[in-house]
């Protein structure tokens, strides 16, 4: 179709655009009429159909014309990755403020780079590659950077699609040299654009890649080959590697927000108060108590499968304040009294005080050393601490406020406390007893009620009246929200199984839950179970 025949008013609003566009201050209208070369009443008609479309406004203070917002969406909701910029911003920054060199964000856009975001350096003779600009991904930093941290599969299927042109005479264009290249970036973490795509210029990039081991995208640092020796950048590659590290951190994922079948029941009747859910692995078991008409629950686990059955083993006759797994089995606190389970469902009984029904002590499970920690309360502060081999507590850690649960790293260093008074989650170091603040959750989140770790190092938390889960990567990053069908999660436990599924299963409360919570959330006190991929 010729220009004439119908696309002459298109090709006339694009133009206008795109002079807006490339114009940071925006236009005025005599400037678009000197520059468009269009009759007055055209510009006009196209100014008020762009403007209509959001693709254009009109800044009434500087009386001139802008891109619209729209547009921006737009931009953004083609690459799908807002988050990206954000959590990218700041590293370039600070990258750009490290060197002196312009830095870049940059995504894959099929079989090329895209530059998404730009720091220009503070020199006079840098590199300047214009933003939304393609390059072949091949031959670039960047390109190199990702196609190191993709799937083998998808790597080898997008570079048989592609030519490798000689951009310069430093361009890699035999590709058994380019896949030796990519396994040494893929093993130093960092990818060297030695004036591949450009004499005089070179790069040295990094992959980001977020939780869930997928990669979003690349850093990079770029200048004068003359400022940038091959030395400088071996120097800089693993700063750039840290940088993407942070960056794909805080990346949310595609698991963000919860499908509705995630989670699912799996008692079959509800407790009124369901809390401390307990794993004792060699019995392939879940314990956990309604604490209110106390009952002890056991949920069978068959490795490799969901949950199987969860039943009431026994009923008590007085409230229950903590559950804790001992060498010597499954320890029951009562008020003045406490029980203990064998591996044989033997149930005895140790009337009087000790250290395990303290009402100054609240239990708050083991370290991997099998070593019981607990909350000693003073008032409004306390300590946190052990309970020793002579069943008295050693303090370690001193705080201003109660602390209400607690969960350990798999080598039993560090340990992450929650505060649900203050919402604030804290870290702990074995050896130390100084606390720092890992994460603070605003007070209409919901309060904290149980704490877990993963196996990547995730930090789940449960919310009581907040209706859902949170997930904190291992840097304080939230980068995981689940929504759960009840109001009040009260306790968090993770079974991992052999076929390397894990299961995180989440105690919740019914007894103070409102009319109004009930109706809209029937599962209220049931044992729900969160399943995803280890």
């Amino acid at each position: 179709m010729a220009i004439g025949d119908g696309t002459a008013a298109l090709s006339k609003a694009l133009t206008v655009l795109e002079m807006v566009g490339a114009t940071p201050h925006g236009l005025t209208n005599a400037e678009l009429l000197e520059h468009a070369g269009l009759p007055k009443t055209t510009l006009y008609r196209i100014l008020a159909t762009l403007i209509e479309h959001g693709l254009l406004r009109r800044d009434a203070t500087h009386r001139v014309y802008r891109l619209g917002f729209r547009y921006l969406e737009l931009v953004r909701n083609s690459y799908l990755m807002p988050d990206l910029v954000a959590a990218a911003a700041p590293e370039l920054r600070t990258l750009r403020d490290l060197t002196g060199e312009t830095t870049y964000l940059a995504a894959l856009d099929g079989s090329d780079v895209i530059s998404l975001e730009r720091c220009d350096g503070a020199h006079s003779q840098r590199s300047s590659a214009t933003l939304g600009r393609s390059k072949p991904v091949y031959c670039t930093g960047q390109g190199k950077a990702i196609l190191s941290r993709m799937p083998r599969d998808e790597r080898d299927a997008l570079l048989r699609g592609i030519t490798l042109t000689a951009l310069t005479p430093r361009t890699i264009t035999d590709r058994r040299r380019l896949q030796v290249e990519l396994r040494i970036t893929a093993a130093r973490g960092y990818a060297i654009d030695d004036e591949e795509i450009a004499l005089g210029v070179r790069c040295v990039a990094a992959p980001i890649v977020d939780n869930d081991g997928c990669v979003r995208g690349a850093l990079s640092v770029a200048g004068p080959a003359w400022r940038m020796s091959l030395a400088r950048l071996e120097l800089l590659g693993p700063e750039l590697v840290e940088a993407a590290r942070r960056v794909g951190a805080q990346l949310q994922t595609g698991s963000r927000g919860s499908e509705a079948d995630e989670i699912a029941p799996v008692s079959a009747s509800w407790a009124f108060h369901g809390a401390f859910p307990v794993w004792w692995p060699e019995r392939g078991m879940l314990f956990w108590a309604d604490t209110l008409a106390p009952a002890l629950h056991a949920c069978t686990y068959t490795s490799g499968e969901h949950a199987e059955h969860d039943r009431i083993l026994c009923q008590l006759d007085a409230p229950i304040t903590g559950l804790q797994l001992r060498p010597e089995g499954l320890l029951i606190v009562q008020t003045g009294r406490y029980l203990m389970l064998g591996a044989d469902d033997t149930l005895t009984t140790h009337e009087g005080a000790s250290v395990w029904n303290d009402p100054d002590i609240t239990l708050l499970g083991a370290d991997p050393f099998g070593q019981t920690c607990a909350w000693f309360a003073r008032g409004t502060h306390g300590h946190l601490g052990f309970i020793n081999d002579a069943q008295r507590f050693d303090p370690v850690w001193k705080f201003s406020e109660p602390i209400d649960s607690l969960t350990w790293s798999v080598d039993g260093t560090r340990a992450w406390a929650a505060a649900s008074a203050s919402g604030t989650l804290y870290m702990l170091t074995r050896g130390s007893s100084s606390v720092r603040r890992f994460a603070s959750m605003p007070p209409g989140s919901g309060r904290l009620s149980g704490v877990a770790l993963d196996d990547r190092g995730g930090l789940w938390v449960a919310l009581r009246d907040g209706w859902s889960l949170m997930r904190f990567s291992n840097d304080g990053a939230l980068d995981r929200i689940v929504s759960l069908p009840v109001a009040a999660p009260t306790g968090l436990a993770f079974v991992r199984a052999d076929s390397g599924h894990s299961s995180l299963y989440i105690t919740s409360d019914r007894n103070h839950q409102p009319i109004e919570s009930l109706a809209s959330a029937p599962l209220s006190g049931h044992l729900l179970r969160l399943q995803f991929d280890a």
